[in-house]
């Protein structure tokens, strides 16, 4: 059949597709796809919902939750507290932080705008438990930020417990993160029209510490439907066992924004699939957010200016694609725009 085929070669997201395909593009059947356990769709210009499935369960979100850790440091850097020219001296605590990382060295020093790019891009646990206790003094009063920045937006299903979204010693997912995907859109869209997020979350290669002896580390975002999806920026991914494969996405086309959230997405008979279902998932999600815009709905504007501009002492504002990097992704794979089917007449 043509339809799983197509899909297959979707859910790779590395093979690029036919130029055949892409002049006659069609949305893949998702029906045929495993299980996830809620997921929401929304406008980011008027907050509207455009599709749900459960949208208020309360699961782990994972890696998501360096959303919000980078919400409550981008309130650092408007209010002074911090500049992404400030240095940050990594601990031993820091450096004993498992799961995905930059592999932080005790006494290594980094700007604070190196490490929000690890915490964005690579999804670094230990940039981002280096970050909360240079905001704050201590992952506990970090923490306690996150959770009132929560309160305050309304996100009233969410109770954050670390800043990097790993789950607890106990493994117990009642002691760990806990969100909704109705509260992680609302996180989503303040921070595209609060901050510049942006720019750390559509960059989808970057090297991490330049000046290390060994060489600098490539870091390749997690979110693989960057440059594979029209106009998909952001947001963040995130997977454990317990939370499952989750991911907090927006795309901007012609100037109008949808936010997608899905979590707990696993393959077929809880297959671990390495993201491609929840991806697959997503893209279609996407499609159905513009299509069910209505026609006149407002453009996505931001509210504010950004007030967390790069530093100067930034080492990383100086640190753009090398030409081999410039050249891969030249030649990446080509955008892909699905068109939906027309409806049926009754």
């Amino acid at each position: 059949m043509i339809l799983p085929r197509f899909a297959f070669l979707f859910l790779s997201l590395l093979v690029p597709l036919a130029a055949s395909t892409r002049s006659k593009p069609t949305r893949p059947d998702t029906s045929d796809l495993g299980t996830y356990k809620g997921a929401i769709v929304t406008d980011a210009a008027t907050g509207a919902v455009l599709f749900e499935s459960n949208p208020d369960v309360v699961t782990p979100p994972a890696s998501m939750t360096k959303l919000m850790t980078y919400a409550v440091l981008h309130d650092k850097l408007a209010a002074g507290a911090l500049t992404l020219g400030t240095p940050v001296t990594v601990s031993a605590a820091d450096s004993r932080i498992g799961g995905t990382q930059v592999y932080l060295k005790e006494k290594e020093v980094f700007t604070v705008e190196e490490l929000v790019y690890a915490l964005m891009i690579q999804s670094a646990n230990d940039a981002a438990h280096a970050l909360a206790i240079a905001a704050a003094g201590s992952t506990q009063a970090f923490v306690e930020l996150m959770n009132a920045k929560a309160r305050v937006l309304g996100m009233n299903n969410t109770t954050f417990r670390s800043p990097h979204g790993l789950p607890p010693a106990s493994r117990r997912l009642a002691e760990g993160d806990l969100a909704s995907p109705r509260d992680f859109a609302v996180l989503c869209r303040h921070l595209l029209r609060e901050t510049d997020v942006l720019t750390y979350t559509s960059a989808r290669v970057r090297e991490f510490g330049t000046s290390r002896p060994n060489g600098a580390q490539r870091m390749e975002n997690h979110n693989k439907l960057l440059g594979k999806v029209e106009g998909v920026d952001g947001l963040k991914t995130g997977y454990t066992a317990g939370a499952g494969y989750c991911l907090s996405a927006t795309a901007q086309r012609n100037g109008r924004r949808v936010i997608v959230v899905i979590m707990g997405s696993f393959g077929k008979n809880g297959e671990v699939d390495k993201g491609r279902t929840r991806d697959l998932r997503t893209a279609d999600l996407i499609e159905k957010g513009f299509a069910a815009l209505p026609a006149g709905s407002l453009p996505f504007s931001r509210s504010v200016a950004t007030t967390a501009k790069p530093s100067p002492a930034s080492n990383l504002s100086a640190a753009p694609l090398t030409t081999a990097e410039k050249s891969s992704a030249a030649a990446a794979e080509p955008m892909i725009k699905f068109s939906l089917p027309a409806a049926k007449k009754k």
